[in-house]
């Protein structure tokens, strides 16, 4: 049986053009190289199985090639490149700093630096996991690090750098290496189907390099998991199975419950989604970078943010459609505080079921939010665009728009009740009784701007009933004011219950009566009319000994 070697090893890159997403550094080494500027030291920092340890190998190997290429890479023919690609160099050291982190480590290190290379330029020291060295071992290394002999180069690779001493950063040339994209990834295990002859679904080598998280040692690592467990016949579902990934149809399905506001179906889905083994907290992460995904691609600068196959990008594209921005603000908002209060609840499961059902009420609450503002807006501003009031109230003849608008909680009535509100959306004729009838519903109406639900309570207006003119008389230029402001909402209205339009006229009366409108303004001015009133008074205030 011959001996299974694992992708991560087996297509380890052995150039510069066959590492994978670190272009940016590849092209400085290559500079680097190039002119002849090598520096005695460098440090490769970034996430783990992204290159470092790869990238300094090849750079090891090219700075001692004997025929380097016109595009700067190893010729793999010379005996340099060859005692290499044997693991037989002897130019070429590599220490775990994780296993091997003592002063002694490094003081038998320090002497073997001291040894010139007998085959070639350079002797390259390639120190792992730098950051796991003591501080003793730190101290011990500076000098070294300072001032090498010329035939030395240190690579010092580590995935914690804020861990290293800032004296050994500063003799060192700093490389810092980027997750890699999903799509270099997606690329890469394409190209390790076709070279080891496995069918691969692009969807199922998305999930592969979603679930590496810019990570290609790892992505690999789940490559050769999935191909033995599907026979070489990677697909979408079994990569779901065997990654323990949940589907992205779960996401788009509550999506679309949210939108119609059917709490119920999902948590239904949540229920089957519990059944399969899923955890309720990858659950929210995933729903909330579901609804993050939709924002991004919604805007087309944006939009390349999304690293997914072209496949799923439709579908999201056809739902970011159907959702508003606004939604989407919120939904992500009531995510990320479930996720954030998620470690503090008691009953996981109902957390996530409360998440669910805030979800389900956005439509709602942003449709009752834009009615408040559009009425704020009507009601605070002279209305002149007949047009734009049309589309902003609802024409309907079984409700009224103002209360609706207003925000008044419904009643909840009673069977006779109901029966009198249907024969009041009936219809009428054009009476003083019918008039003043309607007239005192107002009061309800307003309830929320006390002053007008108080002139609709008190107030008689003059009626013109052959003329269908209500005149509503007001004594000063605010009460005008907020009449005109409402006079359009007002003809609605009464256009709603009678047979024919009526108009509303304003009318600014002055104060003809001073004596009968006259008001007391000093005390005894004021006492005097309350006993008038009441007599009674001047007992109370002899009784109690009262003075002015």
């Amino acid at each position: 049986m011959e001996k299974f070697i694992v992708s991560a090893r087996k297509y380890r890159p052995q150039t510069f053009e066959s590492v994978v997403g670190q272009q940016h550094i590849v092209r400085t080494l290559k500079n680097a190289i190039k002119t002849g500027q090598l520096a005695h030291a460098y440090l490769f920092c970034g996430p783990r199985g992204v290159g470092k340890t790869t990238t300094a190998r090849i750079f090891a190997k090219t700075i001692n090639c004997q025929n380097i290429t016109p595009d700067i890479e190893p010729c793999n023919q010379c005996a340099s490149c060859r005692a290499f690609n044997e693991g037989k160099s002897l130019n070429i050291h590599e220490l775990d700093a994780a296993s091997n982190n003592s002063v002694e480590d490094i003081r038998r290190l320090i002497e073997q630096v001291r040894i010139p290379p007998q085959n070639g330029k350079y002797k390259v020291y390639i120190i792992d996991e730098v950051h796991m060295l003591s501080q003793a071992a730190f101290n011990a290394f500076l000098k070294t690090l300072e001032e090498p002999p010329k035939h030395a180069i240190f690579i010092l690779a580590t995935t914690e750098k804020h861990k290293i001493i800032p004296t050994i950063l500063s003799r060192c040339q700093i490389f810092d290496f980027n997750r890699i994209k999903i799509k270099d990834i997606v690329e890469h295990l394409k190209k390790i189907a076709q070279k080891e002859n496995i069918k691969a679904e692009p969807e199922a080598l998305n999930i592969i390099a979603q679930k590496a998280d810019g990570a290609l040692r790892d992505a690999l690592s789940y490559f050769d998991q999935i191909a033995s467990f599907s026979d070489k016949n990677i697909t979408y579902q079994q990569v779901l199975e065997s990654l323990n990934v949940l589907d992205y149809d779960y996401f788009f399905k509550i999506t679309e419950n949210a939108l119609k506001e059917n709490y119920s179906e999902n948590l239904l889905i949540f229920d089957k989604i519990l059944a399969k083994g899923f955890d309720e907290h990858n659950f929210i992460v995933g729903l909330e970078e579901h609804f993050r995904n939709l924002l991004v691609i919604k805007d087309t600068k944006t939009a390349d943010l999304l690293e997914l196959g072209d496949n799923i990008k439709e579908k999201y594209l056809a739902q970011a459609k159907q959702t508003s921005v606004k939604f989407l603000f919120k939904a992500i908002e009531i995510c990320n505080n479930a996720d954030i209060n998620y470690a503090k609840a008691k009953n996981k499961r109902l957390h996530v079921e409360l998440m669910l059902l805030k979800l389900s009420q956005i439509i709602t609450q942003l449709e009752e939010e834009q009615k408040k503002i559009l009425i704020n807006q009507e009601l605070t501003t002279p209305q002149t665009n007949t047009e734009i009031q049309q589309k902003q109230i609802k024409n309907s003849p079984d409700s009224f728009s103002i209360k609706d608008a207003l925000g008044s909680k419904p009643k909840i009535l009673t069977t006779n009740e109901n029966k009198a509100k249907q024969e009041q959306n009936q219809k009428l004729q054009i009476t003083q009784e019918n008039i003043l009838k309607v007239w005192k519903q107002l009061k309800d109406i307003f309830k929320s701007r006390p002053r007008l639900a108080a002139m609709f309570n008190g107030y008689q207006p003059k009626i013109d009933t052959l003329n269908n003119i209500i005149t509503i008389e007001v004594y000063n230029q605010s009460q005008k004011e907020q009449i005109i402001n409402i006079k359009k909402y007002l003809e609605k209205f009464f256009a709603e219950k009678f047979t024919q339009k009526i108009t509303i006229n304003i009318s600014l009366q002055e104060i003809q009566n001073k004596k009968q409108h006259n008001k007391a303004i000093t005390p005894e001015q004021k006492y005097n009319f309350l006993r008038e009133k009441n007599p009674n008074i001047d007992k109370l205030s002899e009784k109690f000994g009262l003075k002015l």
